[in-house]
């Protein structure tokens, strides 16, 4: 039985950010796109196709949170990895409590990522 390739979207206004952690991911099997703002990642007809989303709580436009307030409205929810150079510990309660898997701190170690998205997309 062939094992499905899992898909993770990266939503980032950092560009670096958007051509280094796709790398990274790939490296360790997974499918990767990268969205430059929550915008550009609802206006993609296919972002149901994703098994994850690595989501910035800081963007122009529609932050993180709001991006995934609006997924669950739709009833398009994923398991959300929040990434952010700067939450305070608030924050990173009050997003794990409404569901987030984890809230990464940048700079944040390919382990921390990998433990990330192994809670969020349990082998099976």
């Amino acid at each position: 039985m062939k094992r499905v390739q899992r898909r993770v979207a990266v939503i980032d206004d950092d560009e670096s950010v958007r051509e280094s952690l796709p790398d990274l991911l790939r490296q360790f099997g997974y499918a990767v796109m990268a969205f430059g703002s929550a915008e550009e990642f609802l206006g993609f007809e296919r972002r149901l196709d994703f098994h994850c989303l690595i989501l910035d709580i800081a963007m122009p436009g529609m932050s993180g949170p709001e991006l995934y307030r609006e997924l669950e409205t739709r009833g398009e929810s994923l398991p959300v990895i929040f990434i952010t150079g700067h939450a305070d510990t608030d924050t990173r309660s009050t997003l794990r409590n409404k569901g987030a898997i984890d809230v990464l701190i940048k700079p944040f170690s390919a382990e921390e990522l990998l433990s990330a998205l192994e809670t969020a997309l349990p082998p099976g």
